[in-house]
Order: structure tokens, then C-alpha cells, then sequence
């Protein structure tokens, strides 16, 4: 039996390592409720929610290039904006003589997954299990209204979470 092709999930031809802004969205594997719960509107993050929460905020150290914006965690998911630029532009950052592997927004996004994933596991003793889903999506901010829209939209997201589609308990 021939496997599904599976659909690229990234723009064809895009560099990802390129300046811009980027939307991104992650699942945990089949949708589960692994991070904590929205009590009034607001996240009350459990232990596997902080380990993420550390691991997004520890992401500059690894990779420089980027900002990270607004970001939120939900029961089940994650939304964030990455902001990549060149080293150049960085105050108090100079490229160093050899040309580096400049590390785009999916080795980023890979990393986050991998070291939270390693941490999550370690806490609730369950080595190797699926933490994340394979894939994730990501928009590309195209202006500062857009950015502004997605970062609005990650502020209200915890508010709106009984109409939120990824709500297990949502009312249809």
C-alpha cells in the first residue's frame, strides 16, 4: 500500500532565514490538554506549560537572529510571533569572521519543540512520548497592521478559548 503524500507545510522557495516577521501555531500531539487550564479567561500554566514557557524565553541564547514577540500558551497549543533578522542589524552582535550557518525559522520552531518536549517528558516520566505534533503552522507577517493583528489575537486568545476550535470542550 502507497503511503499519503504528505503536503509541504512551508512556503515553496522561501527562506525562512530571510528578515521578517512570522505567525506561528504548534499542537501538541492529537490535541491534548497538556499544558495547563484557562480559569476566567486567563491560562494557569502547570509544570509542562512553565517548561515551555522557559524554553521560548531561552531561545535568544540559542539563536540570536531572531526577536521573539508576543507569545501565549494555551491547554493545547502554542501561538507565537518570531521576528528574524540578521545579525547585522542587532545592536551589540557583530558576525563573526566565518560565514555561520544562519539557522531559519524551522531549525527554530525544531528546537523549541525538541528541548521542551525532552524537558515534559523527563517530568512526567513517560521517555519518548510525542509532546508536539509533527507539524506547525506559520503565517508570514506582511506589514506592521498584520503584526499588530497577530499579536492582538495572541493576547485575546485565552479569553475567547470556549469558541477556540482546538477547545476539546467546546460547545458546538
Amino acid at each position: 500500500m502507497e503511503r499519503p503524500t504528505r503536503k509541504p507545510t512551508r512556503l515553496d522557495g522561501y527562506d525562512y532565514a530571510q528578515n521578517g516577521a512570522y505567525f506561528v501555531t504548534i499542537c501538541t500531539q492529537n490535541r491534548e490538554t497538556l499544558f495547563g487550564e484557562i480559569v476566567d479567561g486567563e491560562m494557569r500554566l502547570n509544570p509542562a506549560g512553565e517548561i515551555v514557557l522557559r524554553c521560548w524565553n531561552d531561545l535568544a541564547r540559542f539563536y540570536p537572529q531572531a526577536e521573539y514577540d508576543a507569545f501565549v500558551i494555551m491547554p493545547n497549543h502554542i501561538h507565537g510571533i518570531v521576528v528574524m533578522m540578521d545579525n547585522q542589524s542587532r545592536e551589540g552582535l557583530s558576525p563573526s569572521p566565518t560565514k555561520a550557518k544562519v539557522s531559519g525559522l524551522p531549525q527554530i520552531i525544531s528546537s523549541l519543540k525538541s528541548f521542551s518536549a525532552r524537558r515534559i517528558n523527563e517530568w512526567r516520566d513517560m521517555p519518548a512520548a510525542p509532546v508536539w505534533q509533527r507539524t506547525y503552522h506559520d503565517h508570514i507577517l506582511r506589514n506592521e497592521a498584520d503584526l499588530n493583528n497577530h499579536r492582538q489575537y495572541i493576547e485575546n486568545n485565552p479569553a475567547r478559548w470556549q469558541d477556540d476550535a482546538e477547545n476539546p470542550t467546546r460547545i458546538l
